[in-house]
């Protein structure tokens, strides 16, 4: 899901239309556009991920009506937001609480097959969940910090700084024993190996709130939280595969994990039955995993449907103070869209980020170098009143 100074992978034109949007459309003519022209006030669709040129492949405006126009963009022109072909759905609702409307709908748990990654995904999913359930029975002091510790490591460390900020992004620059240890701490999150993760990342970032979004709300609050997980050849389908992690399978290291990936938290666990016997499995590998999948996941859903926007990012993201608290930073997703390549997530002095915290820190002991962070003028040109 990544923007950098320089690319990873190509932009591709968003074609998502938020409510709030949605209802200023009213009449054909304020979505007519001319090639790489646009007006934001009606259609602000066109950011650093939209590029205006990439509008050319969609439509010539000068020679098409606005039936062509309407259906080439994939937007809205009344209050509901409805999709725009007719064989879908016009209107699923609005998730709680929020002005997101639900498009379309994947069913994934009946009528489709299911291959061995779905099964796979589930299987741990539902695994570290019912593992969960014990912990009350199994509480220990040396387990519950066990459980903190960990926490820390896999989700601040692994996911947060490692497979999110550096090898996502390539926010910042580390010596490769510190990278590969970092990623290796990811890998014990039981979030999938550090290719497939920072593919559907990019992939993310790539069509952000578009119909080829891997999870976006606006298939469901749930789609969007967890049950994409389960539905590798829809994903496959809409993304186009893992052709956008080249960085990273060129090294021997991030291909090792891919093909080993499930043995590390196997080995994980059965260290901590052994240190602490049945406490430490279900604290350690239950409890923890599950809250922090669950607070990952919130990224995914709850960032996209609650909370504010600060910058004119042209899609879903929101900045969320209690999910920034939650997640090490990452709820500063507004921020985070906007400025993808930047390491820090809280711009503001009073947005909490633990992750830059640490990757200042790094920085300031001579490990983490070419740190990004926006410019000014970078930070203007994505401001609303631009």
């Amino acid at each position: 899901m990544a923007l950098m100074t320089s690319p990873l992978t190509k932009s591709k034109p968003c074609l998502f239309l938020p409510f709030t949007h949605a209802k200023k459309l009213g009449s054909p003519p304020a979505i007519l556009l001319n090639y790489g022209h646009y007006n934001p006030k009606f259609l602000p669709l066109t950011t650093n991920k939209c590029k205006k040129e990439k509008l050319s492949s969609l439509l010539d405006a000068s020679n098409k009506n606005y039936s062509s126009t309407k259906k080439a963009l994939q937007v809205v022109a009344d209050a509901d937001n409805a999709p725009l072909s007719e064989a879908e759905p016009r209107n699923l609702g609005k998730i709680f609480l929020s002005d997101v409307v639900v498009r379309r709908r994947r069913q994934v748990f009946w009528g489709r097959k299911w291959n061995s990654s779905d099964i796979a995904n589930a299987a741990i999913v539902s695994s570290v969940h019912f593992l969960s359930l014990f912990a009350p029975f199994y509480f220990t002091w040396p387990a519950f910090w066990v459980t903190i510790g960990l926490g820390i490591v896999t989700g601040l460390l692994g996911i947060t700084l490692s497979f999110h900020r550096n090898l996502s992004h390539r926010s910042f620059k580390l010596p490769k024993w510190l990278e590969y240890f970092f990623a290796y701490c990811g890998v014990q999150a039981l979030q999938r190996d550090p290719i497939f993760w920072v593919s559907t990342h990019r992939h993310h970032h790539q069509f952000c709130d578009s119909e080829r979004d891997p999870h976006s709300p606006t298939e469901g609050f749930w789609f969007s939280h967890i049950t994409w997980l389960f539905d590798n050849n829809y994903i496959t389908e809409k993304c186009g595969g893992q052709n956008n992690v080249g960085d990273l399978e060129k090294q021997p290291f991030y291909k090792f994990m891919q093909n080993t990936y499930f043995l590390h938290p196997i080995a994980l666990g059965v260290l901590l039955y052994a240190v602490g016997g049945f406490p430490f499995l279900v604290w350690g590998m239950g409890v923890r995993t599950a809250l922090a999948l669950h607070i990952t996941w919130l990224i995914n859903s709850a960032s996209h449907l609650w909370g504010k926007r600060a910058w004119n990012t042209g899609d879903l993201s929101r900045n969320n103070w209690w999910l920034a608290l939650l997640t090490f930073g990452e709820g500063w997703h507004n921020n985070h869209h906007a400025f993808e390549y930047s390491a820090r997530h809280g711009l503001e002095w009073w947005q909490i980020d633990m992750t830059w915290y640490v990757v200042r820190f790094l920085q300031a002991i001579g490990l983490a170098t070419d740190v990004k962070l926006p410019s000014e003028v970078q930070k203007q040109r994505m401001a609303f009143n631009n």
